[in-house]
Formats: structure tokens, C-alpha cells, sequence
């Protein structure tokens, strides 16, 4: 029986060899899946922009009724309008009038941080939204 004990605590455990092919796994896996999520977290700060991009822009058709103009940034953040932190922290904007013909803007949100590889983000008074294959 002593033998037999001896036998038991040997077959206990991992081997180096199982260790090892357990850590390439893990690791393969590891370099799929953080490529992917990062895609998802860039994909879904877009997201948050493109809702305040509209934000804004149903802003300035109120301002347009009441004013008879659009808003530059300083008339938006002069009524209390501020970008929220998620997106502060990954897109800064700026609002550019037109200063001939009928009123118009066009809004530019810029990546910024973690975030700059993504690209600037647009949208103008007619509804225009550029680039059009991130909308």
C-alpha cells in the first residue's frame, strides 16, 4: 500500500509541458479577443459622439427659431450646454458658421486621446454626416 500512496502523489498535479500549452492557449486567445475590444470601445465612444453631434443639432434648430441664426460654440456653451465626460474625454468640438447666404453650420467633432486614430466626425445644418461610412 505504501507503494501504491508513493504511485498517487506522483500523478498529482501539472506537468510543466500541460502548464505551458495551457499559457499558449491563453495567450492566442488573449491576442484575438483585446484587437476586438478595442474596435468595441473605439466603435461605442463614436456612438456617444454621433448622439451629442444630434444633441446639438436639435440645439440649434431651437436656436435658429428663437434667434433667427445659428449658435457658435461660445451662444452654446453661453446656455449652459456641455460636452458630458465620456465624450470630453475622447472628442473635442468646434461649431462653424456660415457667414454668407442662409444660415448654416457645420459641426466638427475631433478625436482626441485614445481616440485620434478614429477620425473627425461632421455634420452640417442640412443633415450632411461625414465620413458617411461611420455613420
Amino acid at each position: 500500500m505504501n507503494q501504491h500512496s508513493q504511485a498517487r502523489r506522483r500523478s498529482s498535479g501539472f506537468t510543466l509541458i500541460e502548464l505551458m500549452i495551457t499559457v499558449a492557449i491563453v495567450a492566442i486567445l488573449a491576442s484575438i479577443a483585446l484587437p476586438s475590444y478595442q474596435q468595441y470601445v473605439i466603435r461605442s465612444k463614436r456612438s456617444a459622439a454621433q448622439a451629442q453631434m444630434l444633441d446639438i443639432a436639435n440645439r440649434q434648430q431651437q436656436f435658429l427659431i428663437a434667434n433667427r441664426g445659428y449658435a457658435d460654440k461660445a451662444a452654446l456653451t453661453a446656455s449652459g450646454y456641455s460636452l458630458p465626460a465620456e465624450v470630453s474625454g475622447s472628442y473635442s468640438y468646434d461649431v462653424t458658421l456660415s457667414t454668407t447666404g442662409a444660415p448654416s453650420y457645420t459641426l466638427t467633432f475631433t478625436p482626441t486621446g485614445s481616440q485620434s486614430g478614429d477620425g473627425a466626425l461632421s455634420l452640417t445644418s442640412e443633415g450632411v454626416k461625414t465620413p458617411s461610412g461611420k455613420w
